[in-house]
C-alpha cells in the first residue's frame, strides 16, 4: 500500500497499533490524551512491532456519543502533526467525518480508517484525492444502537455484500482498488455468535481485497472467559492468530508487543 511518503508491503501480516486520544474509548480512555503520552505510547508501539498507527479522537465503543468536527480535530490534529515529525511510521486516522480525514491527512497521516466506510458526504473524494490506503468497516447501523439486539440472516454474506458495495462504491469515486482494506468490524452490530461465525469463515469474504481484523481486547472475551479488560491480553493474541490464519493481511490490536512475537513465530513455521 502505498501511504503517503512511505509504503506498506502486505507480503507479511501488518500489526496496527491504537492509539485513542479520547477520554471515552472502552479500553484505554483518558489514557493518552496528553500530547507527550500519546507520544510515548507511539514510539513504544513501533518499537514492538507496529507498521500503522491508529490515531482515533472519537470513540465508537457501544452507547458512545459523537463529538464535534471540531472537538475531533483538537485531538487528532496535533498527535498526528508529532507522529509525523518524530516517527517513521504509517500514520492511520480512524474516522467518519471528511474534515477531519482532510486535516489529518493534511498533518501527515498516510491511511483512513472509517467505521463508516466511506459513507458520509464528501468522504469518496476527499479518499480519492489523497490516493492513499481506506480501511472500509460493516457496522449494523451506528455506535449508539449497533448493539441493539442485531439480526442477521447469514452474517457472513450479508457483511461480504456490504463491502463489496462500498467498495464499488468507492472505486466508482475515483479509488485506487489497489488502496481498499476491508473490514468485517467484529463486534460493531454483532453479538457474540455472529463475531464467532464471521472469524470461522472470514476466508469467504474473499481475496479481492485485504482483511484487517479488529479483535483486541473486544467484549466477546469478557463473555466468554468472564475477563476483565486488564486481563484479556492472551485472548486477543489467540483471536488475533486465528484471524491470521483464515486469512487477515493487517491485526489492529492494542498490545502490539505479544501480538508481534505471535504473528513472527507463526510466519516462521509457515512461510520462512
Amino acid at each position: 500500500m502505498i501511504c503517503g511518503n512511505r509504503r506498506i508491503s502486505l507480503s507479511r501480516t501488518v500489526v496496527m497499533g491504537i492509539l485513542n486520544v479520547t477520554p471515552d474509548s472502552f479500553s484505554d480512555g483518558g489514557r493518552f490524551r496528553d500530547l507527550d503520552a500519546s507520544l510515548r505510547h507511539a514510539e513504544s508501539m513501533q518499537a514492538a512491532g507496529a507498521e500503522i498507527i491508529d490515531v482515533g479522537g472519537e470513540s465508537t465503543r457501544p452507547g458512545s456519543e459523537s463529538v464535534t468536527i471540531a472537538q475531533e480535530l483538537d485531538r487528532v490534529v496535533p498527535v498526528i502533526e508529532a507522529l509525523n515529525r518524530d516517527l517513521d511510521v504509517v500514520i492511520s486516522i480512524d474516522t467518519s467525518k471528511p474534515a477531519v480525514m482532510r486535516a489529518a491527512i493534511d498533518a501527515g497521516a498516510g491511511m483512513i480508517n472509517d467505521v463508516n466506510a466511506l459513507r458520509s458526504e464528501g468522504a469518496i473524494p476527499i479518499a480519492a484525492a489523497a490516493g492513499v490506503p481506506v480501511c472500509l468497516m460493516h457496522m449494523l447501523g451506528e455506535p449508539r444502537t449497533m448493539q441493539n439486539s442485531p439480526v442477521y440472516g447469514d452474517v457472513v454474506e450479508e457483511v461480504r455484500d456490504y463491502l463489496e458495495s462500498r467498495a464499488a462504491a468507492c472505486i466508482a469515486g475515483g479509488v485506487d482498488k489497489r488502496q481498499i482494506v476491508i473490514d468485517p468490524g467484529f463486534g460493531f452490530g454483532k453479538h457474540v455468535g455472529h463475531n464467532l461465525e464471521l472469524l470461522r469463515r472470514l476466508k469467504e469474504l474473499g481475496t479481492e481485497y485485504p482483511v484487517m481484523a479488529g479483535l483486541s481486547r473486544k467484549s466477546m472475551i469478557g463473555k466468554l472467559l468472564g475477563l476483565p479488560m486488564d486481563r484479556r491480553v492472551h485472548a486477543s493474541v489467540a483471536l488475533a492468530m486465528i484471524a491470521l490464519a483464515n486469512g487477515a493481511r493487517l491485526l489492529r490490536v492494542h498490545d502490539v508487543g505479544p501480538t508481534v512475537d505471535a504473528v513472527r513465530m507463526y510466519e516462521a513455521v509457515y512461510f520462512d
